[in-house]
């Protein structure tokens, strides 16, 4: 649960209105809905009875609210404090990616923006938790492979890269000889980001290879632990370049070659224009979307 929701909840709790509450918390209507909807999921049963003219407080939020009440206020006033305190916080920015982004690509690219002094602080996160972080004020910047449609954010392209089919050269053999080249990538076990494959599915689709049914032996959100399955001799995937281009120069991984040539990922720049009064943001921004795009 994170603190933006829980302040939320005790505004509603201590002001029986929904509208209320957005207004002293500057938010719209429909968000603090969703907050408490949010909390009302997380601890199993409803807060909040709805009527007419307000809200009226259930007994789980009755308990909630003194647990949480005072100490959240207590909590947000020592958080500000050290926050205020903290030069190492306000001298830094703090950027949120994928974990494998961060690593492989970004760091490399940061140099030049630490030498002018900025502070930087990665976080790694997955996509809802990206978009989160930002919008609660929690990370300046963003970087994603998914596109991001909250009207509270803006992005940037920063990048297109490649996707690659690839496995280790004996998976790879084996998958080129065969006769029937559907059958055999769907008979080979496969290593993914997640359930949902994205990455296999826009590059099966681009070579017209809808028949093949990947279904997952190993699931992990940092590709560089898929990228060490796959060097071990175990499955095929479909990965960016930069995840790859080395251990197919090193002989460890092959490129499945496509047989409509390569697709494409772009990757994206996100913030919120808030962020970017500060100066310091700004030019972070604008220093990384150049490096990155270079």
């Amino acid at each position: 649960m994170s603190l933006p929701r829980l302040r939320t909840f005790v505004e509603v709790y201590r002001q029986r209105s929904m509208s209320g509450a957005a207004r002293t918390l500057g938010m719209t209507q429909p968000a603090v809905s969703q907050h408490i909807a949010g909390l009302e999921i997380a601890i199993g049963r409803p807060l909040f009875e709805r009527q007419v003219r307000g809200v009226v407080p259930t007994a789980a939020a009755d308990d909630l609210a003194a647990d949480i009440g005072d100490s959240l206020d207590e909590a947000e006033q020592a958080l500000s404090a050290a926050r205020a305190r903290s030069s190492d916080i306000e001298g830094a920015v703090q950027i949120i990616g994928h974990a494998d982004f961060l690593s492989e690509v970004l760091s490399t690219r940061l140099r030049p923006l630490l030498d002018t002094g900025v502070r930087v602080r990665l976080h790694a996160a997955h996509r809802d938790l990206i978009v989160q972080m930002l919008i609660e004020g929690h990370c300046d910047l963003g970087i994603s492979g998914y596109p991001v449609t909250d009207p509270r954010l803006r992005t940037e392209t920063i990048r297109s890269e490649p996707i690659l089919a690839v496995a280790s050269p004996a998976i790879a053999d084996r998958i080129e000889a065969a006769s029937d080249r559907v059958a055999a990538m769907s008979s080979e076990p496969t290593v993914a980001y997640n359930f949902e494959l994205p990455l296999f599915t826009q590059w099966l689709a681009h070579n017209r290879l809808h028949a093949v049914n990947p279904v997952p032996a190993v699931v992990s959100q940092d590709l560089r632990a898929l990228r060490s399955i796959l060097c071990s001799g175990f499955g095929w995937s479909v990965l960016p370049a930069y995840m790859c281009r080395a251990a197919i120069e090193r002989g460890e991984l092959r490129e499945l070659m496509p047989p409509n040539g390569a697709t494409h990922l772009p990757y994206y720049m996100i913030w919120s224009p808030a962020a970017l009064r500060h100066p310091r943001i700004s030019h972070a921004r604008q220093a990384l979307v150049w490096a990155l795009k270079a």
